[in-house]
C-alpha cells in the first residue's frame, strides 16, 4: 500500500494540473487527545474530492463547505486570486469538540494552503519518488513553497514567516524469511502504510510467497540487509527460526540506524541467540541492548495470524514513541505466567 502523504500530494498535483482550484491541510500543533498526528495532510479540490485525513471526518467535511463558498465567490477576481496560507484552529470549546466529533479535551490546529503551484508539488513528489527526504517550507506571507532535501526527519515548524513539514520514505520493513507468520505480517504491515520486502534465499520456500505488494528478495541475510540500508525509518525482523540465515541479518541489521531489530523464537532460543552474538561474532553490548526478541506484544497469541498482529503492536508502538511495559513483552510476560504455574507448558506467544 503505498504511502498515504504521497497518495495525497499526486491528487492534489493532479487537481491543480487540470486547473482544479484546491487547498493544502496540514496539522499543526495539538492539544489534548488527536484523532491525526501532528504533520497529517489532507487536500480537498474544488468539486468536493478529497484524499487524506486531518480528523475522524466532521471537520473534512466543514472544511469542505467553507472552501467550496470561497471558491464560488461570484467575482471572478475573487475566484483568481490566491489567499494567503491561514491558520484555523477547531475544538477550543467543549461545544465545538463535541459537533466535530474530537476526544474530550482536543483541539487541532490546520494550516490551509490555497492553490499550491502544481509545479512544485511535482517536482516534490520527484524527489520522494526517488527516497529523498525533504523538507518543505511555505511562506506565510503569500504561500510561496520550497523545498530541499534533508537528513532526518523532524517535527512540523511553524514561526512568524514560514511553516515547515518533513516529507519522506515510507517507514520500510525488513522480514527475513518467507513463511506462513511472514506472509501475515507482511500483509498487516502494508496496510499499517509500511513498504514491505522479504529476504528468503531458500527457493523451495522462495516461490510459494503469495503476497502482492511486498519484495522478495534472493540475497543471503547479511546482504540483503546492506541492500536495504536500514535508516531511522527502517524496521528489520528475523523470522526463519533458522540461526544460520537470522544470525546474519541481525548482525548488519544491529550496526544500521533501524528503529526496531528482532527475532523470533523461544526464550530460550532468544537467550541462545545473544550469547552466541555476543561471544563468536564481537557484537557489543550496546548493540546487542537494541535487539528485541522474542518480538511481540503478549496477548496470548498461538496461530501465525494472532503472531503477527502480537508482532506488528509492538512495531507501531515503537514508531510512535510509545514504551509498552516490561510485563506486556513476552518473554517477561512468559516469565510472569511461568512463576504462577510453576511451569512452563502454556505454547502461547
Amino acid at each position: 500500500m503505498e504511502n498515504l502523504d504521497l497518495l495525497v500530494l499526486r491528487d492534489l498535483c493532479e487537481w491543480r494540473r487540470a486547473g482544479q482550484h484546491a487547498i493544502l491541510v496540514t496539522v499543526v500543533r495539538s492539544w489534548g487527545s488527536s484523532p491525526r498526528p501532528v504533520g497529517s495532510i489532507l487536500a480537498i479540490a474544488e468539486n468536493g474530492r478529497m484524499t487524506g485525513s486531518v480528523s475522524g471526518g466532521c471537520i473534512e467535511d466543514d472544511l469542505v463547505l467553507r472552501y467550496q463558498e470561497l471558491w464560488r465567490a461570484p467575482s471572478s477576481a475573487d475566484r483568481a486570486r490566491r489567499p494567503a496560507p491561514v491558520f484555523v484552529t477547531y475544538g477550543v470549546t467543549a461545544d465545538e469538540a463535541h459537533r466535530f466529533g474530537l476526544p474530550c479535551g482536543g483541539t487541532l490546529e490546520l494550516l490551509v494552503e490555497h492553490d499550491p503551484e502544481p509545479g512544485e508539488i511535482g517536482a516534490l513528489l520527484d524527489d520522494l519518488a526517488g527516497g529523498q527526504l525533504v523538507r518543505r517550507s511555505v511562506r506565510l506571507a503569500d504561500g510561496h513553497a520550497v523545498h530541499q532535501h534533508a537528513r532526518q526527519p523532524e517535527e512540523p515548524l511553524a514561526d512568524d514567516a514560514w511553516f515547515s513539514n518533513t516529507f519522506g520514505p515510507s517507514y520500510r520493513m525488513l522480514l527475513i524469511g518467507a513463511g506462513q507468520l511472514t506472509e501475515y505480517l507482511a500483509t498487516m504491515a502494508l496496510f499499517s502504510g509500511f513498504e514491505v520486502t522479504v529476504c528468503e534465499p531458500r527457493e523451495e520456500v522462495r516461490v510459494a510467497w503469495r503476497v502482492a505488494g511486498a519484495a522478495v528478495v534472493p540475497d543471503m541475510p547479511d546482504d540483503a540487509v546492506t541492500a536495504f540500508a536500514p535508516d531511522k525509518r527502517s524496521v528489520v525482523i528475523a523470522l526463519t527460526h533458522d540461526p544460520k540465515l537470522d544470525d546474519l541479518a541481525l548482525l548488519e541489521a544491529l550496526k544500521s540506524p533501524a528503529f526496531y531489530v528482532g527475532a523470533i523464537g523461544s526464550r530460550r532460543n532468544n537467550d541462545a541467540r545473544r550469547q552466541r552474538l555476543q561471544e563468536h561474532f564481537d557484537v557489543t553490548a550496546d548493540e546487542l541492548a537494541r535487539l528485541r526478541g522474542p518480538v511481540g506484544v503478549f496477548i496470548g497469541s498461538k496461530t501465525p495470524p494472532e503472531i503477527a498482529v502480537s508482532i506488528l503492536a509492538e512495531v507501531v508502538a515503537a514508531k510512535n514513541g510509545v514504551a509498552v511495559p516490561h510485563d506486556m513483552l513476552v518473554a517477561p510476560a512468559k516469565n510472569l505466567r511461568s512463576a504462577q504455574a510453576g511451569s512452563d507448558t502454556a505454547p502461547v506467544h
